[in-house]
Parts: structure tokens; C-alpha cells; sequence
């Protein structure tokens, strides 16, 4: 035995190319591990032998126990649902079919003659809401209804077949006699629901002009002429036509009427908006400006002073040329 390990020893010194201190290191980590596989087998007799009776006795009585509660309660087998489905099959007696007006018959009428329970239920509802049934269609577009329960029930509903048409008073103007005692309506057949818009409308100046002019052009309401006006205003007037295309919802078909009955007074000056000393509030408010540009217009203002002309803001980065030419007539330079 002792031949045999030193020759293991030399084969695994020489064929793994350990050093000694790894030879000894690795054959006592393989006794080890013999060792390991060993102690099950030897601590197996000293285990005690399971009787499982004891845990099978409990699992019969949780099933026990899990039947019971399954099991019908016979106290409440015969007593019936507070709140029966609507679905459930209507328990009324049926009475033979015969000419009946709808407007009389309650729930349990219309089910003794066949209608489904939360059917009847919703007629009855319905016909309370429109104040009596006038026309069978009424009844045969009830929500829910089957055609076949319908066409059943068709021949003994005591009404006409449709609605009778609506007519309009023809209230006469000239005729003072027909209708003596009663009030006139203040308004005819023949007169327009809107003012009509003028045809002939003299162009206006596009920066002057309220609201009222505005809706002079047809297609232009309230809103919109609140819009246009609103936009100017932000935007310290129009330096020419074109920037009616920038008013948010103005369609194209508008902004070329505006363009043909508005016109910029030749020499008009906007508001001038001052970089130097309008705060980041008024700066933002702008159209041409933004938040973002106005952060930086800010903060390029305190680090390198005041702003001489519109050339200086080409040194802001973020400011494109075709922006600048833009903002250019609206640009105001006073120190404050």
C-alpha cells in the first residue's frame, strides 16, 4: 500500500508538473474528498427508520376538512338568489297572445308574453322615459329585443306601424289672421342663421386691424381672429405678409385670403424687443426666441456686456442666420 502511493505520488509530481508543496496539496485534497463521499454511507444505519403513518393521518384529515367546506350547505338549497341573473329564465306564467296596448303592460306582463326578463324591465323603463309608446318601431328598436320575440309580438301591438312625420309651422308674415293670440317666432324660414360676409371688402392695414375686421374675411370666426391678434401682439407686428404662415391653425386657403385684403403700412416699425434689457420672461415670450435661445441671450449679456448691434448676436452659437435675419427688425439695443 505504501508502494502504491508513492508511485501515485511520482506520477501525478511528474505528469502534472507540480511542484511538492502541490503534490502534497493535491493528494490530500483527493482523501478528502474520498472522505466526503464515504460519510453517507457510513452514517446511514445510524439514521432512524421514517414512518410516514403519522404525516399521512394529517393529510387525511386536511382533506377531510377541505371536502366539508366544499360541500353544499343543505340549510340554503331550496332558497333562491336575492339578485337572480338577468339571464335566468323568467318563471312567470306565459298567457296566450292576444291585442294588447304596450303602455299598460308592466315587467311581468311582458314576460308572460315571452320577453326575457331584463328585456321587459328595460321596455318598461323606456316607455316611461318618452312618456308612452307612439309606433311600433319604437318597441322594435328597443336595445336587446330578438327579432324573433318581436315578430311574435307584432301582430297584437296596438299601435301604428311608424312615427307620424314632423311638420314645421309655416309662419306667414302677410297673414296677420292665422295665427291671432299667438306669438310669432323672431326669427323666418328664409332668414340667414349668420351674418353674411361682405363681398366687395377693402384691403385693411394688417397691424390696425381688431378682431372685427378680421372676421369680415370669410373662413375667419372669433377664435381665429383672437389668434391673429394674439400672435401680433407677441410678436410686436407683421414687417410683411408672409408671417400670417406662422399663426398656429391658420390653414394655408386663409392666410392667402389675409394676404389679399390685409397689406403692412410702408414704413411701419414693430415693437422693438431690447436684448439688453428685457428680462427672460419677455425674451421667451417672443415667437423668434424661445426659452432657449433667451437662456443664453441672458447669460451672454452679464458674462460679456451689452449688445451694440445686430451683428454681436452672430457669436451666439445656437442663433442661426437665417433666425437672426428674422428676428432683425425687432431687435432694439437701448442700455438700461
Amino acid at each position: 500500500m505504501k508502494r502504491f502511493l508513492l508511485s501515485f505520488y511520482l506520477r501525478v509530481h511528474r505528469s502534472f508538473r507540480f511542484s511538492r508543496v502541490e503534490t502534497n496539496g493535491f493528494v490530500v485534497l483527493l482523501v478528502l474528498m474520498s472522505l466526503l463521499l464515504l460519510v453517507p454511507t457510513l452514517l446511514l444505519p445510524a439514521l432512524s427508520h421514517y414512518n410516514p403513518a403519522a404525516d399521512q393521518e394529517e393529510l387525511d384529515r386536511f382533506a377531510d376538512e377541505l371536502a366539508a367546506r366544499r360541500a353544499p350547505n343543505r340549510q340554503y338549497a331550496g332558497r333562491k338568489s336575492r339578485y337572480p341573473s338577468k339571464y335566468s329564465r323568467s318563471s312567470v306564467e306565459q298567457v296566450a297572445l292576444a291585442p294588447f296596448n304596450p303602455n299598460a303592460l308592466t315587467a311581468q306582463d311582458w314576460e308572460a308574453r315571452g320577453v326575457p326578463r331584463y328585456v321587459a324591465a328595460r321596455l318598461v323603463r323606456y316607455g316611461q322615459a318618452i312618456k308612452g309608446f307612439q309606433a311600433k318601431d319604437q318597441i322594435r328598436k328597443a336595445y336587446g329585443l330578438e327579432p324573433a320575440v318581436y315578430a311574435r309580438l307584432d301582430p297584437f301591438i296596438e299601435l301604428p306601424e311608424h312615427l307620424p312625420p314632423r311638420t314645421k309651422p309655416a309662419w306667414n308674415r302677410h297673414d296677420s289672421t292665422a295665427y291671432a293670440g299667438t306669438r310669432r317666432p323672431a326669427f323666418t324660414a328664409n332668414a340667414p342663421r349668420f351674418k353674411r360676409k361682405p363681398t366687395n371688402l377693402q384691403p385693411f392695414d394688417l397691424n390696425a386691424a381688431d378682431t372685427a375686421q378680421f372676421q369680415l374675411i370669410r373662413g375667419i370666426g372669433r377664435k381665429t381672429a383672437l389668434r391673429l391678434v394674439a400672435y401680433r401682439e407677441r410678436l410686436g407686428g407683421f414687417v410683411k405678409e408672409e408671417q400670417l404662415q406662422e399663426v398656429f391653425g391658420l390653414p394655408p386657403d386663409l392666410a392667402d385670403s389675409l394676404r389679399k385684403y390685409t397689406f403692412v403700412r410702408e414704413g411701419y416699425v414693430p415693437t422693438p424687443l431690447h436684448v439688453n434689457r428685457a428680462s427672460f420672461g419677455e425674451l421667451k415670450a417672443h415667437p423668434y426666441v424661445g426659452p432657449r435661445l433667451a437662456r443664453v441671450l441672458v447669460a451672454f449679456r452679464e458674462q460679456h456686456g451689452a449688445f451694440q448691434q445686430p451683428e454681436d448676436l452672430r457669436q451666439i452659437r445656437i442663433l442661426e442666420p437665417a433666425e437672426l435675419e428674422k428676428l432683425r427688425p425687432y431687435l432694439g439695443f437701448a442700455v438700461p
